[in-house]
């Protein structure tokens, strides 16, 4: 059960505990390098063990995809739709440009172009995550990855999640392959027989996908962990919104968190008793009590002590339910992606609004970004100079090399001058 703290260094002590449960005792590492020994084989093996379904061809075919159609309700299938239009609408503002300049002789500019390949996770257990599907795909396909690739766990049936697949066939995925855990991200990132290695790994998992993803050498987007919200509320805000809020943020995972912090007992006491009432009808009761316990609602002594304790913390998702939520937006500086005002739940970001929710947890807001097309994207400068151009930089270069001692490079630039009579 959730509980009231006074103590706002519980929160960062609760923090610690669930990194802890992140540690790897080797066993990752060992399934990463049986896969990129014996490849097709070690993944067979894995997913015997770990799924039940003995899977001889791992790649998904167009039947497979066109029967996931029949069997998803045309309702989903558009719900899909409209998410994907709005995650598109909002990534593509944030394509950047490449740019050339001329400068005294110098043209110099940057040119933009795409990674070469992608490998997205899907998560399944507990659930299908066709919404990842779409925050995941899309981006680099805008962006222009000629290759997207989707690796998801399969069922006991040999088959993958028939949404996921349909949401796979809206992003514009070229592949998508029948297993999961620690063992597909080895595929990822050392290829197989039937799976070609990518340039980058992005998507959510549990431990061991996290850990995997943590010691391959393929980049990937951040280190992630379990989901988590932060909640900052005063008085008069709504507390049944607060308690579903956290709810939802605690249905994910056992290993999720919820965070409330407020300057008023009398709310944290009625959002204590509106999660207290939810429990009682809510399915995954067993998940969201585990999950509440890592949370919890902290009792504070202003909305600025919130602001640093939350900048402190660096949470996946904030939440500002406050009346004029705007009046603290740019104080927050360590988030994945923030939430303002009453009618903002964090479930608006995890599928239709058309921000991200592949985003960092743990802290790691305090250094990375969400998910975006800049993940897919590659950047490299390039400069043209003229004869002239470089007689007018000559001697600055000149002087600066020597300060170094690095003298072939001054002499690198005198040398083109040596034809000249007069220099």
């Amino acid at each position: 059960m959730i509980e009231i703290y006074e103590d706002s260094k519980v929160l960062f002590e609760k923090n610690e505990q669930r990194k802890v449960l992140l540690e790897d005792d080797g066993y990752v590492k060992s399934i990463l390098l049986d896969v990129e020994k014996r490849g097709d084989e070690a993944l067979r093996e894995y997913t015997l063990n770990f799924d039940g379904v003995n899977i001889n061809n791992f790649l998904v075919n167009q039947e497979e995809i066109v029967e996931a159609y029949e069997n998803v309700d045309t309702e989903l299938i558009e719900a899909l739709e409209i998410s994907a239009e709005n995650i598109e609408d909002f990534h593509r503002r944030e394509i950047p440009q490449s740019f050339l300049f001329e400068k005294k002789g110098i043209t110099a500019g940057q040119m933009i172009t795409p990674l070469d390949s992608t490998g997205i996770y899907v998560p399944g257990g507990r659930a299908a995550y066709p919404s990842t599907v779409l925050m995941a795909a899309i981006p680099p396909k805008i962006c222009g990855v000629p290759r997207i690739v989707v690796v998801t766990p399969p069922n006991k049936n040999g088959k993958c999640n028939d949404v996921v697949l349909v949401a796979s066939d809206i992003a514009g995925v070229d592949e998508v392959y029948k297993v999961g855990g620690a063992q597909a991200i080895a595929a990822l990132a050392y290829g197989t027989e039937s799976i070609k290695k990518v340039s980058k790994i992005v998507g959510p998992g549990n431990k061991y996908v996290a850990m995997a993803k943590k010691l391959v050498e393929t980049p990937t987007e951040f280190p992630a962990g379990p989901s988590e919200v932060m909640i900052i509320a005063e008085e008069s805000s709504n507390p049944r919104f607060i308690a579903l809020d956290m709810l939802a943020q605690s249905e994910h995972d056992p290993l999720a968190s919820s965070y409330l912090l407020t300057n008023s007992r009398k709310l944290a006491e009625k959002v204590k008793g509106e999660i207290e009432k939810e429990l009682m009808v809510l399915p995954r009761k067993n998940i969201l009590e585990e999950s509440l316990k890592r949370g919890g609602i902290f009792i504070i002594s202003s909305i600025d002590e919130a602001i640093d304790l939350s900048n402190e913390f660096a949470p996946e998702h904030l939440e500002i339910m406050i009346n004029e939520p705007f009046s603290i937006l740019t104080k927050i500086k360590n988030a994945g992606s923030v939430f303002l005002g009453d009618y903002s739940p964090e479930a608006m970001g995890d599928y239709v609004s058309g921000t991200n929710h592949v985003l960092p947890t743990s802290g790691y807001a305090r250094y990375y970004s969400s998910l975006s097309v800049d993940d897919f994207l590659k950047k490299y400068t390039f400069q043209y100079i003229t004869k002239d151009g470089l007689k007018t930089y000559r001697n600055t270069v000149s002087i600066l090399a020597r300060s170094e001692g690095l003298f072939a490079h001054e002499k690198a630039v005198n040398v083109r001058f040596e034809d000249e009579k007069q220099i």
